[in-house]
């Protein structure tokens, strides 16, 4: 009975399909790795064979699931049907159509329509469906760290993954190696400080602290965080770009109402501590003040992108227009 029980879980834990769907190839890859971990932890003599899409031979999938002489399961991983042959795909629908036993297959795919008839059949023969959606905006991304940390059983709070994202940017492998190992690091809640000790340098040197200095009106401070940026690398496009998405976030926020930060993250696309920090940062704005100074960003924004002759001063101008409109409001 025991044994029997532990074949039913087993299987309900590995089914002989999965699909992981995606294009946020972090996600892809890590759903990958635990989906192949799992099934080796259950069957440690599992044979894993890896069929590649670009490389793909016809008949290949055929052979490679066929069973063995000397028997053994097998997990047969398809990476990239996105980029799938027809002869792939016409390999895939005859195996689907009956699938051999004791054989577990795993297919990826980055997104598109290429392959969409061996998804549906996939999704019909109810493969266990892992997704892995792209990761774009700044919510995006401080859900995705906040998760990082959950997982690992660690407390962080909303100001130090707000910092993290701030430092580390768009790219989302950075992110995932950054929350490790901080999570690998460090005890206890992990809190602006702690992120500042391991990230200041970026922290300081993006366009996120620049926009900060400058909304808060400390022109000093904007403009010193600014030309440190530029030297140590920043390209002005995305400075200006962070600029106009905090004069955004104010002027939608501000616009919006009162309301539970939820509600309004919710409703506006943001996350909750976005709008926190924007509803502190609002003290002494206008929203004729935050037009004008969306004026000034956009005027930037062109000369950066070629429309002007100097785009260092096309940036310094853009930010002391706003400390001077925060400071005006202040007055």
């Amino acid at each position: 009975m025991t044994a029997v029980s532990d074949l039913v879980e087993v299987q309900r834990r590995i089914p002989p399909l999965v699909l992981i769907s995606g294009p946020e190839q972090v996600l892809a890859e890590r759903g990958l790795a635990e989906t192949v971990q799992l099934i080796k932890e259950h069957n440690p003599d599992v044979e894993v064979i890896r069929l590649y899409a670009s490389a793909y031979e016809p008949g290949e999938l055929m052979v490679h699931s066929s069973p063995s002489l000397f028997g053994g399961d097998k997990a047969v991983v398809v990476h990239d049907l996105d980029e799938a042959t027809d002869e792939l795909q016409q390999d895939l629908l005859a195996y689907l159509a009956a699938p051999p036993e004791d054989v577990t297959l795993v297919v990826t795919h980055k997104g598109g329509n290429r392959g969409k008839k061996v998804l549906d059949t996939l999704k019909k023969a109810r493969a266990r469906l892992i997704d892995a959606p792209a990761i774009k905006t700044d919510r995006d991304k401080a859900d995705f760290a906040m998760n990082e940390f959950r997982r690992a059983k660690r407390r962080a709070t909303g100001e130090a993954v707000q910092a993290l994202v701030d430092a580390i940017g768009k790219d989302l492998r950075e992110l995932a190696s950054a929350c490790q190992q901080l999570i690998a690091d460090t005890t206890g809640t992990i809190d602006e400080q702690v992120v500042l000790t391991y990230h200041g340098g970026k922290v300081e040197a993006t366009g996120f602290k620049v926009a900060d200095a400058a909304v808060a009106g400390d022109a000093g401070e904007a403009l010193r965080l600014l030309r440190h940026a530029l030297a140590v690398g920043v390209d002005p496009v995305p400075i200006v770009a962070v600029l106009a998405q905090q004069i955004r976030q104010l002027i939608k926020v501000g616009s919006a109402g009162r309301g539970r930060s939820n509600d309004l993250a919710r409703d506006l696309g943001m996350a909750p501590w976005q709008v926190d920090k924007a509803r502190r940062s609002l003290q002494g704005w206008t929203a004729e003040a935050l037009a004008r100074s969306l004026q000034a960003v956009a005027a930037a924004d062109f000369e950066v992108k070629g429309g002007g002759r100097d785009p260092v001063y096309a940036v310094e101008r853009a930010v002391l227009t706003i400390t001077r409109e925060k400071a005006n409001g202040d007055g």
